[in-house]
């Protein structure tokens, strides 16, 4: 069976790793790097002894598959030029700045025949998927991600660059439709959002409360998955999953015990099952069409936080 042939578009801190797991997989190639700091593409390509290029419209003709790994701003250009070359792509998240760009996307994929996945790396986290099978029907979600202050992704808001991983899994979990979106938030540091909260009502009744902050002294991430009389908790950190009922005797207490799971390395399943979706033509976990449904929801929640909303607003 030929390898396909891969590369990565973007090879600053995360772009690096996708590069990384590329190159250690029997069935791909890694044709090359791209980077428009000529010294870091060089430097990345030297460890992983192949190619540099810092145009990545030299990858043309080369390539099978790519990772797009650049500023969200550059998403939607680079991810058009590949899918129209017919070259599948993992973009990361957030798909793109606008919902119009992710359709012309989607669209372009499916017209095109190839895979468009996005990066959600969290729904290859262990804490969440040994949890996912057990569900039944969630009324009540909360999820929280901070971190400390630090100057990379301050090109977007802290709802693009955190939150929207949890976004993207509180709805994967309520299984339904959002319905209607409340946010508050301000900026500290930065010019754009820096920690909100928001709350969530789906279609179906699930509620989903969900807060990020990146002006924060701890690191956490971490969703509580409320399901009829059990508390399912996923630490996305640890990579552990807990599951709590209350205790059988007279005093009410809350028992709660480890959910058996294996810890992985996340971002290589991630690319290993972008490969297994091109090399067995399935469909992604996460494709362009939940990657957009994030991007809507960190959006509306952005708009209310800027129009000072503190009313329900409906989603569209």
């Amino acid at each position: 069976m030929n390898k396909i042939r891969t590369a990565v578009i973007g090879v600053g801190y995360l772009g690096q790793f996708h590069a990384e797991k590329y190159a250690g997989l029997p069935n791909v190639e890694l044709v090359g790097v791209v980077d428009p700091d000529r010294s870091r593409a060089e430097q990345i390509a030297q460890k992983l002894a192949t190619h540099f290029f810092t145009d990545a419209s030299q990858l043309l003709g080369k390539v099978d598959a790519v990772s797009i790994v650049a500023p969200t701003v550059l998403h939607h250009g680079l991810a058009k030029q590949f899918l129209e070359a017919g070259v599948h792509v993992l973009l990361e998240k957030p798909v793109t700045v606008t919902l119009e760009q992710a359709d012309e996307l989607i669209s372009l994929a499916e017209r095109k025949r190839v895979i468009l996945q996005v990066g959600h790396i969290e729904r290859f986290n262990p804490a969440i998927t040994v949890i996912k099978p057990l569900l039944k029907a969630p009324r009540y979600v909360q999820a929280e991600r901070s971190a400390p202050f630090t100057v990379r992704c301050t090109d977007v808001n802290v709802v693009l660059d955190l939150m929207i991983h949890d976004l993207d899994i509180v709805a994967d979990v309520a299984g339904s439709k959002p319905n209607k979106v409340s946010a508050v938030g301000t900026s500290v540091i930065t010019r754009e959002i820096d920690s909100v909260i928001a709350r969530i009502v789906f279609e179906n009744g699930c509620i989903a409360d969900v807060a990020a902050s990146r002006v924060s002294d701890e690191k956490k991430r971490v969703i509580r998955i409320f399901d009829g009389d059990t508390l399912y908790t996923a630490d996305y950190q640890s990579q552990k999953a807990f599951v709590s009922r209350r205790g059988a005797g007279t005093v009410p207490e809350l028992v709660t015990s480890e959910i058996p799971s294996e810890r992985r390395d996340t971002l290589l399943d991630e690319v290993r099952s972008f490969i297994d979706c091109i090399a067995n033509r399935k469909p992604p976990l996460v494709g362009g069409i939940e990657g957009r449904n994030a991007l809507a929801l960190a959006r509306l929640i952005t708009h209310c936080i800027e129009q000072g909303t503190t009313d329900f607003v409906p989603f569209s």
